[in-house]
């Protein structure tokens, strides 16, 4: 199983508690960034392209918990930067835990073995590692020779103390659907990671290489060929996510974008209002909700930044929702028992 029973039991009543309350727009998942330095420069990524002054700026543990009580959602990922990096992230973490918030802890794991002395094993803790694929390709995409085979120590490390690890790959243009099918088979039988959580690229803006990203029909055609042996049933793979969500990667289910359902919260504030753009902030998650034409983003707004947009921080949330129709509850069940 994925995803611990214990969430998805929450998560659900939660979503049913919402749909019941006729709640159209409401928060899955909080992306809480408590700082934006980060001790690696990955192409893909532009959140160290803040200025000095940005970077040097952590959110304090009191700010984290106000968010996650100011916000609801039942489930807060913690990316940054690199969360480890922060002097108080076992403060954040541990306090989040105690208000039984589902963590994903991110991390690209070059500080996580000599870390995992500040953390304690929970259902209500994940560490999410970042490994784009095998050795080489790995270190490619970090632009760092030696991360994946730190990575692959930590994940043994943490997973012999008890921890519940996934791993969070980012797919970009010119990937090998082979060399991804063999790192989904490494992550299963050789690190035995609980789950593992797939994205394809998204162009954000500030980040330093534009030209590995995928257009819509590029991202349906590359992951149905990279999950060709999940789909006919060959290969059993442990997905951090709704089988729906699947469908929708491999062009065979069409979402409409909820940016509203992951939210995003740093030392800037309240993210407008998605958390790939670069649009400014508000100060409180009202704000956000209540000031932002929800309208003017997703694929039929027009937007262009959102026509190939196709990554889980905005369409998990809309798969979420869709899990809750009476034609899709038996094969959602199925998938946490693994018969999806």
């Amino acid at each position: 199983m994925a995803i611990h029973w214990l969430q998805a039991f929450e998560v659900g009543k939660y979503l049913v508690s919402q749909r019941l309350s006729g709640r159209k727009r409401f928060p899955l998942v909080l992306m809480l960034e408590p700082l934006f330095r980060c001790n690696l420069a990955c192409p893909g990524c532009g959140k160290i392209q803040h200025p000095t002054e940005i970077l040097k700026q952590n959110l304090s543990p009191e700010e984290c918990f106000k968010a996650a009580e100011e916000c609801g959602a039942p489930v807060v990922s913690i990316p940054g930067g690199e969360p480890l990096l922060h002097p108080q992230i076992d403060e954040i973490v541990t306090g989040l835990v105690a208000r039984k918030k589902f963590v994903y802890l991110c991390s690209n794991a070059i500080l996580l073995e000599k870390s995992l002395h500040k953390f304690k094993p929970s259902p209500y803790l994940t560490l999410s590692i970042h490994l784009d694929g095998l050795g080489e390709k790995h270190d490619e995409c970090v632009d760092r020779k030696g991360v994946f085979d730190t990575a692959v120590k930590a994940i043994k490390a943490a997973k012999a103390q008890g921890f519940r690890v996934t791993t969070n790959t980012t797919v970009f243009e010119g990937t090998d659907p082979k060399e991804m099918q063999d790192f989904f088979d490494f992550s299963t039988n050789e690190l035995k990671v609980d789950g593992m959580m797939v994205s394809p690229g998204y162009s954000y803006e500030w980040a330093p290489d534009q030209d590995h990203f995928l257009k819509r029909e590029q991202t349906s055609a590359l992951f149905r060929a990279i999950l060709a042996p999940y789909r006919n049933g060959s290969k059993k793979w442990n997905f951090n996510h709704s089988p729906l969500f699947m469908d929708f990667l491999m062009g065979q289910k069409d979402y409409e974008c909820t940016p509203w359902g992951s939210p995003s919260y740093s030392v800037l504030g309240w993210q407008k209002p998605c958390y790939l753009l670069n649009e400014g902030h508000y100060k409180s998650f009202q704000e956000l909700l209540d000031q932002t034409d929800w309208d003017q983003y997703g694929r039929k707004s027009g937007k262009p930044q959102c026509q190939d947009c196709m990554v889980h921080c905005g369409f998990e949330p809309t798969a979420a929702m869709d899990s809750m129709e009476p034609g899709n509850i038996g094969r959602s069940v199925g998938s946490l028992i693994g018969m999806s």
